[in-house]
């Protein structure tokens, strides 16, 4: 195991895909899918080989010693690992351009979940290699937050640690591991693998318990865990687990909010306790507020049809908003099947706008989840509310913790930057799918839901769904490159184009 760990990031990740892909070519194998069966376990013996002979060829140099590498190894795994992943795909589906797989896999590794085929278009094994390759996608965030992000003030980091972006120091490197990134990759990956597949194999049997088919509850906890939102029916709504399926995904989402729900490996929290964790607090009050509000305005809009005594009409409103909000806040983006009961209640529809804003903040750092994150829209509220004391006390002196002070001053400064970068590469994206062809209202939620890896935006925040299929093939590489980027964030690029850390 030592030795593998020394072997380079990519070629250790190409040998896991190559491996997983058995997986699939089993479960067609099984169900008597054999072209399917061929075409996943004939990949994967190409890949298999191809791993062996390059591990075999630098086996006798030392890989993985520098944090920018492996960074760039990452960068590099989100942009040509999907072209090996679309090879089994490619040759399953038979009536697909090679493009289309590679965006699909792009989406999928990603945790975007956007999707190009219509549930009905696929079979079995090739909607489960699309959910596995997510649930894959989600282990190499959680392991790289703590092993490659966090060492590097990097991925959200940034706002708590006294180092800048990109030094790499020894506050911001995982508790209780040595220094060497190589040791750092693969006790990280020792540690959360076993936490990642337990949660995701408890999940599965809750909802095989609840009703759903085999498939479908293992698909739907791989989406839920990787914050994906890949189903083969089309999301809960086709699930026939119904409102207890709802109810367990639903509290597994709150793993999407806050490392400390699964890892205390990056914890530099004061206080013990994930009540006093900021992130997941102010999740819970985004997620509380927001179908409170939806369902304050469904009830004023009942009064107009009548029917505002229809007391399970409203509860069940409430519900659709309050798992909605939190699956699209964790950028999962189911959306409830009680959710178009608050529009028949009132009469009204509900903006997609909101689902739009809660994907931007999006869950927690070092989750799967994309988005801006909690933390840093936490250092700027805090921020703001320390400008405002001065504002009223202008000799006022705030708290004297140092995390407090960090979030406040540094912190806060960095978060704004990141702000101001995340809106000008929305805007860039925006304008550039507005000059290959797309209306401006498409080409804002396609940047949304690209940069906060939230998929489904592009179904259900529009008048009208986006058919990603139907896109020219400039707009499908802009949309592939939207995603890594909102995968990696901008602040990382721009880190890994330093000179002086490539000198270090």
């Amino acid at each position: 195991m030592n030795r593998l760990s020394r072997l380079p990031l990519f070629l250790m990740l190409l040998g896991l895909v190559s491996a997983s892909m058995i997986v699939p070519a089993c479960y067609a194998l099984a169900i008597e899918e054999f072209h399917d069966a061929r075409a996943f376990f004939y990949s994967a013996l190409v890949g298999l080989i191809l791993t062996a002979l390059v591990a075999i060829a630098l086996s006798n140099r030392a890989h993985n010693r520098s944090g920018v590498r492996q960074l760039l190894a990452l960068l590099a795994a989100f942009i040509f690992l999907p072209i090996f992943l679309a090879v089994p795909f490619f040759e399953a589906v038979r009536t697909t351009t090679f493009l289309s797989s590679y965006v699909e896999m792009v989406s999928a590794l990603t945790t975007t979940g956007a999707t190009l085929f219509e549930p009905g278009r696929l079979s079995g094994p090739e909607h489960l290699w699309r959910g596995q390759v997510g649930w894959m996608g989600g282990l190499i965030i959680w392991v790289s937050a703590s092993a490659i992000l966090a060492p590097l003030t990097l991925g959200g980091f940034e706002v708590t640690a006294s180092g800048e972006p990109g030094q790499v120091i020894a506050q911001g490197a995982a508790r209780g591991v040595r220094s060497d990134p190589a040791h750092r990759l693969r006790r990280s990956a020792e540690v959360l693998l076993p936490v990642y597949a337990g949660l995701t194999l408890s999940l599965c049997v809750m909802l095989l318990v609840a009703g759903d088919p085999p498939l479908v509850a293992l698909m739907h906890a791989m989406a839920v865990m990787a914050t994906s939102g890949i189903s083969p029916v089309g999301g809960v709504s086709g699930a026939a687990s119904g409102m207890p399926g709802e109810m367990i995904l639903f509290c597994f989402m709150f793993f999407a909010l806050s490392r400390l729900t699964f890892s205390t490996d990056t914890s530099q929290a004061t206080r013990p306790g994930l009540l006093f964790d900021p992130e997941f607090r102010l999740g819970l009050f985004i997620i509380v507020i927001v179908p409170v509000l939806f369902f304050i305005r469904h009830w004023a809009a009942s009064f107009e049809v009548g029917d505002e005594q229809n007391i399970g009409a409203g509860l069940r409103a409430f519900w659709g908003g309050l798992f909605t909000a939190l699956s699209f806040l964790s950028t999962t983006g189911f959306l409830s099947v009680e959710w178009s009961t608050a529009q028949d209640w009132s009469g009204l529809s509900t903006p997609g706008i909101i689902l739009m804003g809660l994907a931007m903040v999006g869950g927690g750092v070092a989750t799967t989840a994309g988005g801006v994150k909690l933390l840093r829209v936490y250092a700027l509220y805090l921020n703001g509310t320390r400008e405002l004391e001065r504002l009223i006390h202008p000799h006022s002196v705030g708290r004297s913790q140092l995390v407090s002070r960090r979030i406040r001053r540094e912190g806060a400064f960095i978060a704004w930057v990141f702000f101001m970068l995340f809106a000008v590469t929305l805007a860039g994206f925006a304008m550039a799918f507005g000059l290959v062809g797309i209306a401006f209202e498409q080409s804002i939620i396609l940047t949304v839901a690209a940069l906060s890896n939230t998929g489904p935006l592009i179904v259900y925040s529009g008048a009208e769904p986006i058919v990603l299929s139907s896109l020219t093939t400039e707009a499908k590489y802009l949309f592939s490159a939207a995603m890594v980027l909102g995968r990696l964030e901008l602040l990382a690029i721009v880190v890994m184009l330093s000179p002086g850390l490539w000198r270090s």
